[in-house]
């Protein structure tokens, strides 16, 4: 029997994206050890590269300021490549046109198609333009979409709702995972403070990620300007490098794997001020390498972090982020490290993720796909 071809599909994958690239490249990475399947991924990129069972891409336009993420130059073509590639089954990682494509060859070929909500895009658009009209038409917007699916994704019981409240009933709980070899507790060494120029004494604590206004970068630096030494902020995924603060150090972007475990590993903890986390795939990282994490009490990040693990702070208050971070240091670093650490290894590997979404998979190709043909007229 020819393996199954399974193709995901997305605008949200750059050389230097976030979650959704780091998502599709350890699936893509695990399914190539598994029998009876061929993966696929086609997302934007700099040049036309179709390759069935590796990554294709069509060209797209920079857009700025959004992590070198591309708008294709001819949509159209998106359909037309989706087709060629053949796929027996379709997961599409956003909510825009890769999408609509999905669903228009699921209904041509007669295959599932399936969605990963990876955002709450209604709020993150309605924040940003303002207005709850916005937020409510985009709402709208999604669920028209998603009720087109098969199956969608939540990586989070926050997005789970999210959807629930959409009427979107067959949606499921998927929570992604993290490389527990690569992000792990060996990477771990004793470089850091000599190579920021600190004491043995500092008290390092470590923020990587985006600088986006959801991640509420100035809640942290107000944060660490009140703390002071022997506090230390190391900040990575700036444009630039360089001490911007006698205790904060910026770096520009370290790709994922061993370069950010070892960052990672080698601080006290991860930092994290951000509130509208649907998922929070670094802070999983940080458990991962034995570190426990400081964060706000907001978006999905209660769903991984409590007081076994690490300390929860007051969204968008420096006065509370600088209160748990000196209550970590009252605590055993360790011992909560080692927790981290153990909750990710009986939670969230990537192998649980992947070994759970193999289960829908199969579970759709041996079903008539429920949405993908019935609404395959409306999304051409």
């Amino acid at each position: 029997m020819p393996p199954r071809h399974l193709v995901d599909t997305t605008l949200f994958y750059s050389p230097t994206s976030g979650g959704v690239r780091r998502y599709l490249n350890a699936k893509h990475a695990w399914l190539a050890t598994q029998p009876g399947w061929l993966h696929t991924l086609l997302v934007p990129g700099t040049e036309r590269r179709i390759e069935r069972g590796g990554l294709s891409t069509l060209p797209g336009v920079a857009i700025p300021g959004s992590f070198n993420y591309r708008l294709p130059l001819t949509p159209r073509r998106w359909v037309h490549v989706l087709d060629a590639l053949q796929p027996d089954l379709i997961e599409a990682g956003d909510a825009f046109h890769p999408a609509w494509a999905a669903l228009r060859i699921a209904g041509r070929r007669g295959i599932p198609a399936a969605a990963f909500c990876h955002s709450n895009l209604p709020r993150i658009v309605a924040r940003r333009i303002g207005g709850r009209m916005t937020e409510r038409m985009l709402g709208r917007y999604v669920r028209w979409l998603y009720q087109r699916f098969d199956v969608v994704f939540a990586p989070s019981l926050q997005v789970l709702e999210f959807l629930n409240a959409l009427d979107i009933r067959h949606a499921v709980h998927q929570p992604l995972g993290v490389d527990a070899d690569m992000f792990h507790p060996g990477r771990r060494g004793d470089w850091l403070r000599a190579w920021l120029g600190l004491g043995p004494k500092a008290r390092v604590l470590v923020y990587a990620g985006r600088f986006t206004g959801e991640k509420n970068v100035p809640v942290l630096l107000r944060a660490f300007a009140r703390l002071g030494r022997p506090h230390h902020l190391l900040m990575i995924g700036g444009a630039r490098q360089g001490r911007i603060a006698p205790n904060v150090t910026l770096l520009p972007y370290r790709r994922e794997g061993i370069e950010l475990a070892r960052w990672l590993a080698s601080a006290d903890a991860l930092v994290h001020a951000g509130t509208r986390e649907t998922f929070g795939l670094v802070i999983l990282e940080a458990m991962a390498c034995g570190r426990p994490v400081v964060a706000a009490r907001a978006g999905a990040v209660p769903e991984l972090v409590d007081d076994q693990v690490g300390v929860l702070a007051e969204p968008q208050s420096a006065d509370s982020l600088c209160e748990a971070i000196a209550s970590l240091y009252r605590r055993d670093i360790d011992v909560l490290g080692a927790n981290a650490r153990a909750r990710v290894l009986r939670q969230f590997t990537w192998q649980m993720t992947f070994q759970g979404q193999m289960a829908v998979y199969r579970a759709l190709l041996a079903a008539e796909p429920r949405a993908a043909a019935e609404h395959a007229a409306e999304a051409g």
